[in-house]
């Protein structure tokens, strides 16, 4: 049994010593951290080698990786890391492990060799101003082959209990059975799809399914993935949700294959060869470790603290007393958020940061969307560091495109540019000043209040760049704290230049004019912003790093709209699973005497009024009114409640905290009456789960369409620009607005044995590309 590992994972495992420290440091971008190598390899001499593959053996365990840097001339393999600011700001725990990546790679080249000593250089280039401070160690192959063995001998127990675990994990996915009685109705369909789609030779498959509520899609798509790891060997299974209701369903799925791999009891293979394991006790042979991830924000003990040894205790000596956590950790079952943190506590370190340390050693990873499609999404990057072959799943995944549009949009206001040059001085101050006059002219060119442009200017940009690179130099010589309004302003400007250097026809560059006015001359203030319309260019990358992504929910129609949109390959599959729902379980009306139109607002609030309280009086019980803003809610409330007094009603608010989303929903009770009234789109139109009698019928009162505006219409004429005239609208509001709808219906009937009804109310129901838009197994009817 062998087990192979990256150098670099390797130094990770076994160098890291210290401190957490994550005070900020200006750190190259990918791009300049390239540009940095490639410069640092040109200077050097013709017969200098770079990119040099390596590989060697200790026992079982095979590590390889790809040096640098080899000068022949002089005897010298180079390590390079680029860094910006100071020297002294490159933190002695990433030295330590620099160092050891260096020795290793040495080692490996003397044995590949046959070389007897060899200088090994650490090269730190700063692409501040491009130049080198490169240190040099001379060794010799036996000093440097006993650090080797001393570095996999840490490592190696550990690697045969991994190797073991895999093993053991591949062959009970293997035997492994459906952990219920049988497949629900279209439950089956869905998950031979998936299977075939994690099966597939060729990696970067994509399948987009559309599965109603009531088949069992959680569980549906996470049984083939794992049927399907063994096959074709994929490391790491990730499930990606918007909501923390996703989580939790996720890790109730996984829980019952677990209970069903425990069931079965699939023998080890036998290699009666193999190194033995750790001593120590070993985590159950064939259990999945499943790993939840709790955002940072809801993970810290010590929210008043900066991550750093000399402010947090739980950063204090982090990576010396990680090993014992790690290992303790391989004890419990599930990772789930409570298990982390009491391994964490108990060994005095960051829950968070041990929950990233334990995603290196997961099976399946749960998860929010960003941690895999944002733009410094950590399990991305991990999967490109250690070359993993990961399938994907995606929960209710209509929900990534607003996700993904705010994780590719920036914004810079000018009210925290003029905080920022409050606060600096010297050189910043200087290039704040630049970047103020430069924004306060572009201001001064602008007629309208909201005005979009085909690019960010040059001037602009410029301006940007600059002062983000003089406050990198300056937070290099003296760091900035946490709060200073120079650094937060930086953050937001490092995000805006990232987003201005792959701007395309897939954004937008706008000013939008804000009310109050700024600077001597008294010119408009504004806000600037990158807007994503488009994420498909950015997400592109990340459907073709797993080998199978799969894209799943109940509203993930038409195909083609989010294929175009969320950046999915032109093979991707597509499938609409059939309803286990019956066509009379649901009646569907269209109030198509109403307009909900804005102009016709005023006409509306009575006739809704008097259909909310007819369908109430024939058939008390829970009820839940939508309408597309909560103005409209209010007025329509109003008049209920004045026509008809005795018609229990109840509000959502616009700043409604979860206690009061709590009680909103405690009134649906099984023999409670009434009337929610509640925005669609908000937190009470998907995500809700009240079966049975605690919600028989859904009143929606609007399209859902987004509200027309200067923005929605530039949205709309870039989706014009990106796929074609006819698709601007149907991209920019048809689409969207009937998603919302079938999700807020789709409250309604949650079993094979619920009965409700759903009010579609306004004349455009009645068209027949508004009612291709809704599910299939309804049966409409119109109301006169």
């Amino acid at each position: 049994m062998s087990y192979t590992v990256a150098v670099r994972a390797l130094c990770e495992f076994t160098a890291r010593a210290g401190d957490l420290d994550l005070r900020f440091t200006p750190a190259p971008s990918a791009l300049e951290g390239m540009a940095g190598h490639s410069l640092v390899q040109s200077r050097r001499g013709k017969d200098y080698e770079t990119e040099i593959s390596l590989a060697g053996e200790y026992g079982d365990l095979r590590v390889r990786g790809r040096a640098d840097g080899f000068d022949a001339g002089v005897g010298q393999l180079e390590e390079i890391k680029t860094y910006r600011g100071q020297i002294e700001g490159v933190r002695a725990h990433h030295r330590a492990l620099h160092w050891a990546q260096a020795r290793i790679y040495a080692h490996l080249l003397c044995q590949a060799r046959g070389l007897q000593r060899l200088r090994v250089a650490l090269v730190y280039f700063n692409v501040g101003n491009s130049e080198e401070t490169v240190l040099v160690q001379e060794e010799d192959a036996a000093t440097l082959r006993a650090f080797f063995e001393q570095q996999c001998a840490l490592f190696l127990d550990w690697a045969r209990s991994e190797a073991a675990h895999r093993a053991a994990r591949e062959a009970a996915l293997a035997a492994l059975r459906f952990p219920m009685q049988g497949f629900r109705a279209g439950q089956r369909e869905l998950a031979v799809a998936v299977y075939r789609v994690a099966r597939a030779q060729q990696g970067g498959q994509c399948l987009m399914a559309q599965a109603p509520t009531g088949i069992g899609k959680t569980l549906g798509t996470i049984f083939p993935m794992l049927k399907a790891m063994p096959d074709q060997g994929l490391d790491r299974l990730f499930f990606l949700t918007a909501k923390g209701t996703g989580h939790g369903l996720a890790l109730q799925a996984l829980a019952s294959v677990n209970r069903q791999i425990a069931e079965q009891h699939p023998p080890l293979p036998e290699e009666p060869d193999a190194p033995q394991p750790l001593p120590s006790p070993p985590a159950p042979p064939a259990r999945l470790r499943v790993l939840a991830i709790l955002a940072r924000d809801k993970a810290c003990e010590h929210p008043d603290k900066a991550c750093h040894g000399d402010s947090c205790p739980l950063a204090r000596g982090f990576f010396d007393r990680l090993p014992a956590a790690r290992a303790a950790a391989l004890q419990q079952a599930p990772w789930d958020p409570p298990a982390v943190r009491a391994v964490a506590l108990a060994h005095d370190i960051c829950p968070y940061y041990l929950s990233q340390e334990l995603v290196r050693w997961s099976d399946v990873v749960v998860a929010d969307y960003h941690y895999f499609y944002d733009s410094a999404a950590m399990l991305y990057a991990l999967t490109q560091a250690q070359q993993w072959k990961v399938g994907v799943l995606v929960d209710e995944a209509h929900n990534l495109l607003e996700r993904a549009r705010r994780m590719y949009t920036a914004e810079l206001s000018q009210f925290a540019l003029a905080a920022a040059r409050k606060s600096a001085t010297g050189a910043v101050r200087k290039a704040l000043d630049r970047l103020s006059r430069s924004w306060s002219a572009l201001n001064r060119e602008q007629t309208a209040s909201y005005q979009a442009h085909e690019e960010v200017p040059a001037g602009l940009l410029g301006a940007v760049q600059r002062a983000v690179a003089a406050i990198a130099d300056a937070n290099a010589d003296s760091p900035m704290l946490p709060g200073d309004p120079v650094l937060d302003f930086y953050w937001e400007a490092l995000q805006f230049m990232a987003l201005a250097e792959q701007f395309g026809g897939h954004a937008l560059f706008d000013v939008h004019l804000l009310p109050g006015r700024s600077g001597p001359r008294r010119t408009p203030a504004s806000t600037l912003c990158i807007r994503c319309v488009v994420p498909a260019p950015h997400l592109a990358a990340r459907h073709a790093a797993a080998h199978a992504s799969v894209l799943f929910s109940g509203t993930l129609s038409p195909p083609h709209f989010y294929r175009d949109i969320l950046g999915l390959p032109e093979g991707t599959h597509w499938l609409e699973a059939d309803s286990p729902f019956q066509a009379d379980q649901l009646d569907v009306q269209v109030a198509g005497h109403i307009s909900t139109r804005y102009r016709d607002r005023d006409r509306s609030l009575r006739p809704i009024a008097d259909l909310v309280a007819a369908q109430y009086a024939r058939r008390p019980g829970n009820y839940l009114c939508f309408f597309s803003s909560f103005d409209y809610l209010q007025r329509v409330a109003e008049c209920l409640q004045r026509t008809h007094p005795d018609l229990p009603v109840w509000l959502q608010t616009p700043s409604m905290d979860e206690e009061g989303r709590a009680a909103f929903l405690a009134r649906f009770t099984e023999a409670g009456q009434g009337v929610g009234f509640a925005v669609l789109g908000g937190a009470f139109s998907e995500g809700v789960d009240l079966p049975g009698k605690r919600l028989i019928g859904a009143f929606v009162a609007t399209l859902g369409l987004p509200q027309v505006n200067p923005v929605n219409e530039e949205m709309k004429r870039a989706m014009d620009r990106q796929f074609g005239a006819d698709k601007g609208y149907d991209y920019s509001y048809l689409y969207p607005g009937l998603r919302k709808v079938v999700q807020a219906a789709g409250r309604v009937i949650r079993s094979e044995r619920d009965r409700g009804v759903v009010f579609l109310i306004d004349d455009r129901y009645r068209r027949g590309e508004v009612q291709a838009l809704l599910p299939r197994w309804w049966q409409v009817e119109g109301m006169r």
